[in-house]
């Protein structure tokens, strides 16, 4: 590795991707590993895991290389899924290409995505990604992969709004908050009356640095509802009884199983106390 190349964050491959919707080529971006870039943090309430600053490359962020985005057309997805689109959806893909642009541009000024990504360009992303995966039949498990694209698109507009305090990012994060309350939600419903199977193979994150399967989506149904549900008096009551009936499932799994991860039952365990003193309270 060259001294140059050391002191980058990232690297474009040499061989080029094939945009499936559009035909149009481009250099796929891939965040380098080792070398100090990716110091781990804490692991938040949310499962984000939050990273130190470097001192030599600063603030890294490992998510915004996990969607993948045409420069040309803006057909979006996760990176595990973008050459490979569910087939029957191509032909709408393509004709909503001037939809994908005339959505996204009025939020961003200075959008690029043929240039190395910022969160600028992770934010879009993930955005974009949704209006692609409502076009992804049930065999592609198109509910989930909407929550997790909302939930780290909300985590980049809170890197934003901390960075810009200024620019009113914070109501896009709140937005994409409530866009994975809804699709984590949708994703148990549709998993327990048999319109959705989830793919179990598939990986859940919801970051990229870990894979709390589904053990993980059901635990941020609950924290989602905990945090973005309905606030009014009787019916959050009522969601809230049955958001906590749900974790306290999955800390019973994890006395019975050594083998769920005990970040995540412990974490549990607290949404479970948080969730019961506020049903008391009511």
């Amino acid at each position: 590795m060259s001294d140059l190349s050391a002191n980058k964050i990232s690297f474009f491959q040499k061989n080029d991707t094939l945009c499936p919707i559009c035909g149009n080529s481009f250099k796929r971006e891939e965040l380098r590993q080792g070398g100090g870039r990716q110091i781990a943090g804490p692991l938040g309430e949310d499962l984000r895991r939050f990273y130190e600053i470097s001192k030599k490359f600063g603030e890294v962020y490992p998510l915004i290389y996990s969607v993948l985005t045409c420069p040309t057309c803006y057909y979006s997805a996760m990176s595990s899924d973008f050459s490979t689109p569910d087939p029957k959806a191509i032909d709408l893909l393509r004709s909503e290409e001037e939809n994908r642009h005339t959505y996204i541009e009025p939020l961003f000024s200075d959008l690029d995505f043929s240039r190395p990504k910022t969160l600028i360009e992770g934010a879009a992303g993930y955005a974009l990604s949704l209006l692609s995966y409502q076009h992804f039949g049930t065999s592609f498990s198109p509910t989930i992969r909407s929550g997790i694209c909302s939930l780290r698109a909300a985590w980049c507009f809170s890197d934003l709004h901390r960075k810009f305090p200024s620019e009113n990012w914070d109501y896009l994060e709140k937005i994409f908050y409530h866009k994975a309350k809804f699709y984590y939600s949708q994703t148990m419903e549709r998993e327990q009356d048999g319109t959705e199977m989830v793919n179990t193979a598939m990986n859940f994150g919801p970051d990229v640095d870990n894979n709390f399967g589904f053990d993980g989506v059901m635990y941020l149904t609950g924290w989602l509802e905990y945090k973005f549900g309905n606030p009014r008096d009787g019916e959050r009551t009522q969601s809230l009884a049955t958001a906590r009936r749900a974790i306290a499932r999955l800390v019973g799994m994890g006395k019975s199983s050594k083998s769920k991860p005990s970040v995540l039952i412990e974490k549990a365990k607290e949404l479970h106390k948080l969730m019961g003193e506020e049903i008391k309270d009511e």
